[in-house]
């Protein structure tokens, strides 16, 4: 088997899956039992390029794990085979990554302009922010908090009935760049909050006693990235000292523990932690947003994608926050209420025992500020589709999330503090 690995090695280590084609490269789901196991994803990875979608870094693999990664078509036969002699159980739940990527698209909705029902680029959706607020200006404001390494303005809205000391919720989408039903969220929570402000008695209430910070995409380079070169990028699009490996991973970036526990040292890792806490430009806006308007943000939600989790701190300790009990029977709570639309079971608890530990994350970080009511979303799906879930499953994951978040914000109106 070791001889296999080998030769599997041999050919592989100067590919780079970005610069091939999508077509045959497979997803398979293993999961490995032992510590012997783990040691084969291991040099599996150490001899080629192995694309970790779940974890998102092979150090993180322990045994009984679902691992979800992608590999090359040319070396997808000989993962089989190595699979397949190391007795590991697994199967693939992609078998075309190309014909899954060309399927996302399957939104009835096909219209060239922005649509909620539709994944759209990033100049549809900066569009759309101005759109909005220009046809909601009682409810609806955009500003600029920063702009991204690649000189992107970074628009974030603010919705809420114009009442003056209020609290505030902030909400951000698309951290990842390929996690794309990530902003498909943040769109659609405005467009709701639009929609059914003097309609839905909760939503109404919400907007009148609260304001709602909502940023559609945090890594807007990355995002555009995914759209024009590479579908599976994930890290922002910074360029790193002294190596031709670009980004960092954002949501490692933030001074929480970081750099330890889950972040890579290593520039060309997908969970790669920057030079420094803040490094990027886009984290920097972000956090220096948050820590001006501290005294009026009591509560932080992040929206990630895939594996139906409901997260809260710590993920780069296995200590337990202050609250613990009381975030628990908030995060279990909310996702009876998701759950309560579709069925869609969601795990919940927090990030480093209910999935793996993970430094540097922007939701411990909002609550080490003081922001008590801190939670990090991972939508559908459990890895059928992972990253590529249809168009068509936009509108359902949109509406059991909304159910969750309203949730979230009216125990916040309920527990102001």
């Amino acid at each position: 088997m070791w001889a296999l690995l080998v030769l599997i090695g041999a050919a592989s280590v100067s590919a780079h899956l970005q610069d091939l084609s999508f077509d045959r490269q497979k997803v398979f789901r293993v999961i490995p039992q032992n510590d012997e196991q783990v040691e084969i994803l291991n040099f599996l990875a150490s001899v080629m390029e192995v694309d970790f979608w779940k974890p998102d870094s092979v150090t993180l693999i322990k045994p009984k794990m679902q691992v979800d990664f992608r590999v090359e078509a040319e070396k997808s036969f000989d993962v089989e085979d190595l699979l397949k002699e190391s007795g590991m159980e697994y199967k693939v739940l992609i078998d075309n990554l190309q014909a899954a990527m060309d399927a996302q698209f399957d939104s009835k909705a096909r219209a060239t302009s922005h649509s909620y029902e539709k994944y759209n680029n990033w100049d549809t959706i900066a569009a759309w922010t101005a759109d909005i607020a220009a046809q909601n200006p009682d409810l609806v404001s955009r500003s600029v908090i920063g702009k991204t390494y690649e000189g992107r303005s970074i628009y974030l809205l603010k919705i809420g009935k114009n009442n003056q000391n209020k609290k505030a919720i902030f909400i951000d989408c698309g951290f990842h760049a390929r996690e794309w039903i990530s902003p498909a969220f943040c769109q659609w929570f405005v467009k709701e909050a639009v929609d059914t402000y003097g309609k839905d008695t909760v939503m109404t209430t919400l907007l009148d006693k609260l304001d709602f910070y909502v940023l559609p995409v945090v890594n807007i380079d990355g995002y555009v990235y995914t759209w024009t070169n590479d579908r599976m990028w994930r890290k922002t699009r910074s360029k790193n000292a002294g190596t031709t490996c670009y980004g960092t991973d954002p949501n490692r970036n933030f001074d929480a523990g970081w750099c330890t526990l889950g972040a890579s040292k290593s520039p060309c890792a997908s969970t790669y932690c920057g030079s420094a806490p803040e490094s990027e430009k886009e984290t920097k806006a972000l956090a220096d947003f948050i820590r001006e308007h501290l005294s009026t943000i009591k509560a932080y939600l992040t929206i990630h994608s895939y594996s139906q989790l409901l997260l809260f701190p710590y993920s780069y300790t296995y200590d337990l926050p202050a609250n613990y009990q009381e975030l628990n029977s908030i995060a279990s709570a909310a996702s009876k209420k998701l759950a309560s639309l579709y069925n869609t079971k969601y795990t919940y608890g927090p990030g480093a025992t209910t999935i793996y530990p993970a430094a540097g994350g922007s939701d411990d970080w909002a609550y080490n500020q003081g922001i008590k009511y801190s939670f990090t979303f991972e939508l559908r799906d459990t890895g059928r589709y992972g990253f590529l879930l249809p168009e068509s499953q936009i509108k359902p994951t949109c509406e059991e999330t909304l159910l969750a978040v309203k949730y979230i914000a009216n125990y916040v109106l309920e527990h102001l503090y």
